[in-house]
């Protein structure tokens, strides 16, 4: 068919086109029963984030992850703004009502023709198919009911006021609606500063936000603004000066290596982890329509924006140490094993003909380069091939930051915190991880299993304070021993370098984390107690959850399970609690957009634990308070000791300028292989975990890097932050039950006048208390003179443990994580015991 008669044929079909639609129209119109009634069609109801605010009222975040809008009104918005849309989109907009037939027959002539020759849609038809009409639809009905509803619009509305719905609510980025918050996503700014570039560069989102976008595709977006620019140039809305200058400042200024990501990464989030959280918790408690992403709730949280603060200050900087010591180490440890033992590999495999395992220089150098490329050639060629468009090294360049996120995530320090009050279980600060975004959404806070280490012995330690066999002052010997699991295999459990203290007391022993007399007293009291107070403690009631969190094997007192750290911050909390249960909870209330509160989550938890009676009381008050006085002394004299800055981190002033110090308690915990470090402490106020270790298990933080050294000093810097300011509170004493005695720190009796190796006073349960005076220094005692009775027999300590003491290895040989001798099974830190779960040849 030629030319000539094309147009006149597309012409002809256009018009019939049009006048279909306009006998739909009138159609639609001639039904109308009242013509007054067409005014009641759904109002326009933008949706609202739901903002989330802290205990003191502050806002936190917002959610809006489909819908991140922020309302303004006409009058804000600047004139090149609207300038810069009425050009682009709909330069008859103040003229027509509601439709445009010259729009319509340019879009049927383009659409039949392929051309791209612009939507025939004006402003009004843009709103009224977004509101009412599915857009996605591509049908001849669609457009026309569309139009019908762009009619009623323009009788019901006034120009300004559709323009003003027009730019509050169409689509224009990722997540984004509305020219405000896309200002902000795009720029960092409201539109109150926006410029003529970011004008032009917005308002062609509206048309095609996807293809537009100018982090994804700059080319093609600068290239669409530029357009604009001169479009408005020509209308003379700009002079050719001005839209020149701001087209360059634009792109001279421009982020090439920012990505495009959906606002609710993107959103201004003062506590993304505890944010991330409360958003599942509310995935659980609304039901029906309810959408916190649309209908504009406010959630009232128990978090404090200080407490959070100073929490992700703390673990920032303990993040950083531990990496940049754990690099330091590891790649010390691996320049020796590469120097010392791969010689060694090649001579057997030459010697032996084992081709296999042989370590080759040309692998060496593979490894070494394939290092360098992820980390400094690939960011280079990604930011490349994003300027120039190159989708092929585009594909390339992500393929190795999928390779470079796997190294790091087995060789990245990663750490957690959660703090809640005691009384009350609010939750004031979590921290999550490392950084919260799109590709680190694990909260390691409440979502990690863990093991938990030494930290976990307290738990067990407190079902032996109620069996009245086990009290502060008890004996204990800290010899080697064999144990013997139910199944019978043996289990042998060394202290820090193989070395035993011989008698200790308990307090002693739970205070310095050793070993041996910690399984002692778990021998004593039997799994059964163990389990069950431990798993009251934390919360843990579905038979099934405890079955495969505690296993029936001596190492399970030593931390080899695993739990969460809220879980631990639970259980401690308890003790600080008076023994009552502590229920963690982030959300108090929610209000619906008019302030009616609809969800009041606090009461609904108080309300049920009123109806657990005297379940409440997991622990007595009584064994509360002599665990609490028990872990005090891990902070005055133990593995917290260094940690609390000798005690000084909680010295503070009342309001008259007197000096006192708070009480504190908790206890520190190191893993196997040194691959996890705790500490879970508490004041009378609040109780805090915090753990730092590796997402994929394998490597060791390294000898340096332990509960007490590492986690330790983040603990008490975060907990001195969060006192400031209160006034001195001790824990709650029970009026009756519990009673002080100092006793002889050898034996644990009552001293006498030739106790010459020092008193301390210790609490106990009434009943409890020792009865016999000291007969240690006295030279009566079994125990004196170098000789112990234990279950083993009659022993020299001294000749014992000088036989059985460990052989002297370097640091960086016992701390290796790979290499000929695997990873080493040690666990603990210089001031804890050394924790063994496995049976290990190399350290008999």
């Amino acid at each position: 068919m030629s030319s000539k008669f094309v147009v006149p044929f597309f012409a002809v079909l256009t018009v019939i086109v049009v006048g279909a639609a306009a006998g739909g129209v009138g159609l639609a119109l001639a039904e109308t029963v009242n013509m007054k009634n067409q005014e009641n069609f759904q109002e326009f109801a933008p949706a609202l984030p739901t903002k989330l605010v802290d205990i003191n009222g502050i806002l936190i975040t917002e959610f809006s992850a489909d819908e991140k809008r922020e309302l303004v009104s006409l009058a804000a918005i600047p004139q090149r703004l609207i300038n810069a849309t009425l050009v682009r989109e709909d330069p008859e907009f103040y003229k027509h009502h509601g439709f445009s037939i010259r729009g319509i027959i340019r879009a049927f002539y383009g659409q039949f023709t392929g051309q791209s020759l612009g939507g025939g849609s004006t402003i009004t038809q843009q709103v009224a198919g977004t509101l009412y009409t599915d857009r996605a639809e591509r049908t001849f009905s669609r457009k026309v009911r569309e139009l019908w509803f762009a009619i009623q619009m323009e009788r019901r509305y006034t120009k300004d006021e559709i323009l003003e719905i027009y730019l509050n609510y169409m689509y224009m980025g990722p997540g984004v609606y509305g020219v405000q918050a896309a200002s902000k996503y795009f720029f960092n700014h409201g539109i109150e500063n926006i410029t003529l570039a970011e004008a032009a560069l917005l308002v062609i989102q509206l048309s095609s936000p996807a293809k537009y976008n100018p982090l994804d595709n700059p080319n093609v977006a600068r290239e669409r603004q530029r357009s604009v620019l001169d479009k408005m140039v020509e209308l003379g809305y700009a002079t050719k000066e001005e839209a020149d200058a701001s087209f360059n400042e634009y792109w001279d200024n421009y982020d090439y290596t920012r990505a495009s990501i959906s606002a609710y990464y993107n959103r201004d989030d003062k506590a993304p982890w505890f944010s991330e959280y409360v958003r599942r918790e509310l995935d659980n408690m609304m039901y029906g329509s309810m959408d916190y992403y649309r209908d504009g709730y406010t959630v009232r949280t128990t978090l404090n924006l200080e407490h959070q603060a100073a929490a992700e200050k703390y673990m920032s900087a303990g993040l950083a140490k531990a990496n940049r010591e754990y690099g330091a180490s590891r790649g010390n440890r691996l320049v020796r094993a590469e120097n010392t033992y791969i010689p060694i590999i090649n001579l057997l495999s030459l010697s032996f003909n084992m081709t296999g395992v042989r370590g080759t220089a040309a692998a060496r150098n593979q490894a070494r380069t394939m290092s360098r490329y992820t980390k400094v050639v690939n960011p280079v060629i990604d930011m490349a091939a994003l300027m120039f468009g190159m989708e092929n090294l585009k594909t390339l360049t992500n393929k190795g930051f999928a390779d470079l996120k796997e190294t790091i995530d087995q060789n990245v320090v990663e750490g957690a915190l959660v703090a809640i009050e005691n009384e009350t279980g609010y939750i004031t600060a979590i921290v999550g991880g490392s950084k919260y975004d799109a590709t680190n959404q694990l909260i390691r806070a409440v979502q990690g299993r863990i093991m938990p280490g030494s930290s976990f012995k307290p738990l067990y330690y407190s079902a032996a304070i109620d069996t009245r066999k086990f009290t502060p002052s008890t004996l204990i010997y800290d010899i080697p021993i064999v144990f013997y699991n139910e199944d019978g295999t043996p289990y042998i459990p060394l202290n820090f370098q193989g070395e035993w203290k011989g008698t200790v007391l308990l307090y002693s022993a739970l205070a310095h984390s050793m070993n041996v007399p910690s399984l002692k007293v778990l021998d004593g009291i039997g799994f059964d107690a163990a389990i069950n107070r431990a798993s009251a403690l934390m919360g843990i009631t579905d038979p099934d959850v405890i079955r495969r969190t505690f296993p029936r094997v001596y190492p399970m007192g030593l931390g080899i399970i695993s739990v969460a750290p809220i879980q631990m911050a639970r259980a401690f909390a308890t003790f600080a609690n008076q023994g009552r249960e502590v229920q963690p909870i982030a959300i108090r209330a929610i209000e619906d957009r008019n302030g009616r509160i609809i969800i009041d989550n606090e009461r609904n938890v108080r309300l049920e634990q009123q109806e657990e009676g005297k379940n409440i009381q997991v622990i007595t008050p009584q064994n509360a308070y002599v665990m609490t006085q028990l872990l005090k002394k891990t902070v005055e004299v133990g593995t917290l000791y260094s940690g609390s800055g000798y005690g000084s981190k909680f010295v503070f002033k009342d309001e008259k300028g007197e000096t006192f110090r708070m009480p504190a308690a908790g206890k520190t915990g190191t893993t196997q292989n040194w691959s996890d470090a705790w500490t879970v402490g508490f004041t009378p106020y609040y109780t805090t975990a915090i753990w730092f270790g590796f997402d994929k298990p394998g490597n060791s933080l390294g000898l340096n890097l332990t509960g007490a050294t590492l986690a330790g000093p983040v603990w008490g810097d975060f907990m001195r932050d969060i006192h400031q300011g209160l006034p001195y509170k001790n824990f709650t004493r029970p009026a009756s039950g519990v009673v002080d005695v100092t006793v002889c720190a050898r034996s644990g009796l009552i001293p006498t006048k030739t106790c010459d190796e020092g008193r301390v006073t210790l609490t106990f349960l009434s009943g409890t208390q020792p009865s016999q005076y000291c007969d240690v220094h006295t030279g009566n005692s079994s125990i004196a003179g170098g000789f112990q009775t234990s279950i083993l027999g009659l022993v020299n300590l001294e000749e014992l443990t000088s036989a059985l003491k460990m052989p002297s290895l370097p640091d960086d040989i016992l701390n290796m994580s790979e290499g000929l001798l695997g990873p080493s099974k040690m666990e603990g830190n210089p001031d804890e015991g050394l924790e063994m779960p496995d049976y290990n040849p190399l350290l008999e």
